[in-house]
């Protein structure tokens, strides 16, 4: 039996594209409620759909209250699926051309101040293995930037004390980013004194195990960042991606290059890394705006 246009979809977007698996689920799942809607509205497939089908089903979403970002999201799904049979030659046109994404209001990523940060690396006490091993994860995170997903990825291997860096790889991509003083001294006393002990298996690779010794979790992370979060007492949002998203801005504000910060973030276009700039901005005119006696 032929493969399907999503099936084959979904194999140039892992084969060709490098997509992730979780970038692979979302954009499946986008198109396949959008076939849905044609069987169900239209009794049509989705290589018999038009221009103002697409309209209509985006417009319809926006309707029954899905935001701007989630309607715009579907858009650019749908609108990949598409390029790629007009690519495979299935179709001559790309139906969903022109249609304009949903008018998303600019949401500025949260960025804690430097002593918000000083304050939440505090939280960890190294007084047992839990809190050198916490110490260790959010000073990491700090010093480099990576992402969650790259985190808990990391292996023994990766880290490289002596010449003060850590290897990062993704999707078939490696960095290397450099560790300062402070995250080097919090890496070591982890390394060699609390991991021996916390690791199940002396075969285990992962640079950071949970309490039961095996490889930490995304979702074991996460309640650690709100724990923290809670002690220190920060009324903003941290997330694993705040500590990412303070690194770039701090950086940013006192003096490295654009082009240096999107080789530490690993961002493929530095149009992704551009954002921060604008959070700088952003950051200022509210300044301002609190400050100045006539505005």
């Amino acid at each position: 039996m032929p493969a399907s246009d999503l099936e084959r979809y979904g194999a140039y977007l892992t084969g060709e594209k490098h997509a992730s698996q979780n970038t692979v689920t979302s954009y499946l799942r986008d198109v396949k409620q959008f076939e849905t809607y044609l069987q169900t509205n239209h009794h049509c497939t989705l290589r018999e759909a038009d221009n103002a089908m697409v309209t209509e089903y985006m417009n319809g979403m926006l309707s029954r209250g899905k935001s701007a970002a989630s309607v715009t999201r579907y858009l650019a799904s749908v609108k990949s699926f598409y390029n790629f049979l007009v690519s495979e030659q299935i179709l001559t046109v790309n139906p969903a051309r022109g249609v304009a994404a949903a008018k998303v209001e600019r949401r500025y990523p949260e960025i804690l101040t430097s002593k918000e940060v000083e304050l939440f690396l505090e939280q960890p006490q190294c007084v047992d293995a839990k809190g050198y091993r916490d110490h260790a994860m959010l000073e990491l995170l700090y010093a480099t930037g990576i992402r969650v997903s790259e985190l808990i990825s990391l292996n023994l291997e990766d880290l490289n004390l002596a010449a003060g860096f850590l290897r990062c790889a993704n999707r078939g991509k490696e960095r290397m980013i450099p560790l300062y003083h402070t995250a080097v001294k919090a890496l070591s006393d982890y390394v060699r004194t609390i991991r021996p002990q916390l690791i199940a298996d002396s075969e285990e690779t992962a640079l950071f195990v949970n309490m039961s010794g095996e490889r930490m979790s995304r979702q074991g992370f996460w309640k650690i960042i709100k724990y923290y979060q809670e002690r220190a007492g920060i009324e903003k949002d941290i997330t694993p991606h705040t500590l990412r998203h303070s690194f770039a801005v701090h950086l940013l504000e006192n003096g490295a290059d654009l082009r240096s910060i999107q080789e530490m973030l690993g961002h493929a276009d530095i149009s992704s890394t551009q954002i921060y700039t604008h959070v700088i901005k952003h950051q200022l005119k509210d300044v301002y705006q609190k400050a100045h006696p006539r505005a």
